[in-house]
């Protein structure tokens, strides 16, 4: 049987422990609450976030590069969200994570959003820019000389 691994399912695992902290240490303070300004705030976060992702694959797709991580790329994007970071779609996961958070009353589960990104980082980012740089040298050492890994 073969072992899957995607962003999405780190994202669902910490969607989750997110969800767990709040139940387990609801915090009282309110920002679960429509009316509670850390609702709001964690619900544009998640608009945020999904609509960074979308932009980014609405770059992608018509370029032929792969979505799913590990699949080889047949163009380097550098334009729309990638002109500000290099990886938009994973930025809008953790900008997700964050607004839940926010938005599940469980600000004690923010430190969840860091752990995400240094998951992310190091069990696919790494590998996909070691592609990018072997398939695109010159292109990728001009764009990650601009631009920044998250933000």
């Amino acid at each position: 049987m073969s072992k899957v691994e995607i962003p999405p399912a780190w994202l669902a695992l910490c969607l989750a422990a997110a969800w767990i902290v709040a139940w387990l240490e609801p915090t009282g303070l309110g920002f679960g609450t429509l009316a509670g300004l850390a609702w709001w705030v964690g619900l544009a976060l998640i608009v945020a976030g999904v609509g960074l992702m979308l932009w980014a694959v609405r770059r992608m797709l018509p370029r032929g590069t792969p979505v799913m991580p590990r699949r080889t790329p047949e163009a380097l994007v550098t334009d729309g969200p990638f002109r500000f970071s290099r990886n938009p779609i994973y930025l809008g996961d953790a900008l997700v994570l964050a607004g839940a958070a926010l938005m599940l009353d469980a600000p004690l589960a923010l430190p969840l959003v860091p752990l995400f990104a240094w998951i992310l980082t190091r069990r696919f980012i790494r590998g996909e820019e070691a592609a990018l740089r072997a398939r695109f040298p010159q292109a990728f050492a001009e764009w990650s000389a601009r631009t920044r890994r998250w933000l």
